[in-house]
């Protein structure tokens, strides 16, 4: 159903964020309508592929909409109360759009780190506060992190992964660790953050009663 959608999408150049930012933009606004936003989340019930890629953290939501054999992927993040990332970067260059709630975003910088990074060195760079409506795009090197309100929705079109893990830093801890893609993980670890089905549907009567779908 989202081929249309994402064909423009496979042979950009991911690098290039301002060509990223224009065409997952574009993807974003044929998405970001309840009749078809709804279909794509309803059509996860009946697709075993994509309900396997959706995840469930304590403070976090991943609904997977399209899994696409380039590595272009559509998703739906739903936060929970108390949400806050740890500065981190990203194994592949995306685009967000807000759909309900809102986030402080905090920007570091696009710089190189490795688990020598000292997380007391970062400095924020850029604060803003992304609300309903709001679209940005993040190359896969910059480091961020959000805090959301709860119940907070946003809409992902990430790219293909350019590479097999990314850094997380705690600047509380002082400690900064790799974390790697799911061809690296455990079997154990992907069945502890796999979503049931339970609560599959749960967030999906979710947005439906918040009026995204």
């Amino acid at each position: 159903m989202l081929d249309s959608i994402v064909a423009p999408l496979r042979d950009i150049d991911w690098n290039n964020i301002e060509t990223v930012h224009a065409a997952a933009t574009d993807a974003l606004n044929a998405l970001d309508t309840p009749g078809l936003l709804g279909k794509a989340v309803e059509d996860i019930t009946n697709r075993p592929e994509l309900r396997a890629l959706c995840e469930h953290y304590d403070i976090l939501d991943k609904l997977v909409l399209h899994d696409d054999p380039t590595g272009v992927r559509i998703r739906l993040h739903i936060f929970g109360p108390g949400h806050f990332d740890r500065p981190h970067n990203h194994r592949w260059s995306y685009a967000s759009r807000i759909l309900a709630g809102s986030y402080q975003h905090f920007q570091f910088g696009n710089v190189e780190v490795d688990e020598n990074q000292k997380p007391a060195a970062l400095r924020t760079l850029h604060c803003r506060t992304e609300s309903a409506g709001d679209t940005y795009t993040l190359h896969h090197t910059m480091v961020h992190a959000v805090t959301a309100e709860a119940d907070t929705v946003s809409l992902i079109v990430r790219g293909p992964a350019v590479k097999d893990r990314f850094l997380v830093m705690d600047r509380n801890a002082g400690t900064a660790w790799w974390q790697y893609g799911a061809a690296q993980e455990s079997p154990e670890d992907a069945a502890a953050k796999r979503m049931t089905k339970d609560r599959l549907q749960q967030r999906i009567s979710n947005l439906r009663v918040w009026g995204l779908t």
